[in-house]
């Protein structure tokens, strides 16, 4: 599992992302807290994290990079609202992390073909997968 200055970067990734249109609703900050959660850091220091930035860094692993990249793929879809600058922010995100172009853009695509927009991780995996072939 990532270190704890790992997980706060990840968060912090998830907050900047989230505040992309300048607020933050409900829904976004209860995705946090059920993340944070499932990493094992208490809700004061998430809590801190909005307050307090910290320096956010590309995950370690190619995998950790795409389990990221859904993370803000669900975040991004949490209030069914698909904004263009959050697009273009998630699409930067993938990049700035070294994710395929052509596999950003895809999973953008197909997203649109589920449920809440939420592509299931199984499908995610595949993507990426292919691009690596």
């Amino acid at each position: 599992m990532n270190s704890y200055q790992e997980k706060l970067s990840i968060l912090s990734e998830l907050i900047a992302f989230a505040r992309v249109d300048y607020k933050m609703k409900d829904d976004e900050y209860d995705f946090l807290l059920s993340v944070a959660n499932l990493m094992e850091v208490k809700k004061s220091s998430l809590d801190d994290l909005l307050k307090n930035k910290t320096e956010i860094s590309v995950p370690r692993t190619q995998t950790d990079r795409i389990v990221q990249f859904h993370r803000l793929l669900l975040m991004m879809n949490i209030d069914n609202e698909q904004h263009k600058k959050e697009i273009e922010k998630l699409h930067n995100i993938g990049l700035w992390m070294g994710l395929p172009p052509s596999a950003i853009s895809q999973v953008l695509e197909v997203m649109h073909q589920y449920p809440n927009k939420a592509v299931p991780p199984k499908v995610l995996l595949g993507i990426f997968r292919a691009h690596y072939n």
